[in-house]
């Protein structure tokens, strides 16, 4: 293990060994896009990372952990203080069906199983790791799959708004108003959305409020900040949004 800071060059597909695991912590930090011959695990226990490729974003709170195959393009941003940890595998040592981008629940085993993968020494022989290698794979394919993917639109017309709501420079406005912004009818953006991300525009901006409102919560705002932000008319009305798609308060949400 190597505890890396964000300005020291890192590429582990230059590293010999089986497994790598290492940590570090970051107050902000964009990876930009890149890909890699290992597959990886990516895990916060504190902070939240926001996960995007060509035409998919996804976000990862502190519950959960992203699977990221050999040769996927991503790009990594922290926005906030993150506790990172990142492991990653050999393609010799993957399971048949561990070749797709993953967002899984992570339970108390499975957190400590990346904690202790995360610190081993890169020159460990992979027989004195088999043990555990075998219980985390156990865990892995047990592990609730998580649906906080959202798909981004690629038109020209929309793409450069979803850019500017993902900086946060603005939010996603009523279906009404953005057809102005953007100068089509509604009924065009409606079809582009359907098209691109299998979502109605107003289905696909309650998701992009929910996934924003994770990154937010897990970054430190509290639930009446996070509310007024994300234009809610009361904090009630946040939470009760929150739970039909959480199944949980945002309290419970964050202590489960």
């Amino acid at each position: 293990m190597v505890f890396i800071s964000k300005e020291r060059y890192f590429n582990p597909d230059e590293i010999n060994a089986m497994v790598i695991g290492i940590a570090s912590e970051f107050s902000t930090h964009d990876s930009g896009s890149h890909q890699h011959d290992m597959a990886q695990l990516l895990f916060a226990p504190m902070g939240c990372m926001t996960i995007s490729s060509v035409n998919q974003q996804s976000i990862l709170p502190p519950t959960m952990a992203a699977w990221i195959p050999p040769h996927f393009a991503h790009r990594v941003i922290m926005r906030n203080v993150v506790a990172y940890r990142s492991i990653y595998f050999n393609p010799s040592l993957l399971p048949d069906d561990s070749f797709e981008f993953t967002i899984l629940n992570v339970n108390g085993l499975l957190k400590e199983l990346i904690e202790r993968m995360s610190f081993w020494p890169w020159d460990m022989p992979i027989d004195l790791q088999q043990n555990t290698l075998n219980l985390f794979w156990e865990e892995f394919h047990s592990a609730p799959k998580q649906n906080l993917t959202l798909f981004v639109p690629q038109d020209a017309r929309i793409k450069p708004h979803v850019e500017l709501w993902n900086q946060g420079k603005s939010l996603p406005s009523f279906l009404k108003e953005f057809a102005k912004e953007v100068g089509a009818s509604e009924k065009t953006i409606t079809r582009i959305f359907l098209k691109e991300t299998g979502m109605t525009y107003q289905d696909w901006r309650q998701q992009w409020r929910l996934q924003k409102s994770i990154e937010w919560l897990a970054g430190g705002k509290n639930v009446r900040e996070t509310a007024f932000d994300l234009e809610f008319s009361s904090d009630s009305a946040f939470i009760e949004f929150f739970k039909k798609y959480q199944r949980k308060t945002p309290h419970k949400y964050f202590n489960k």
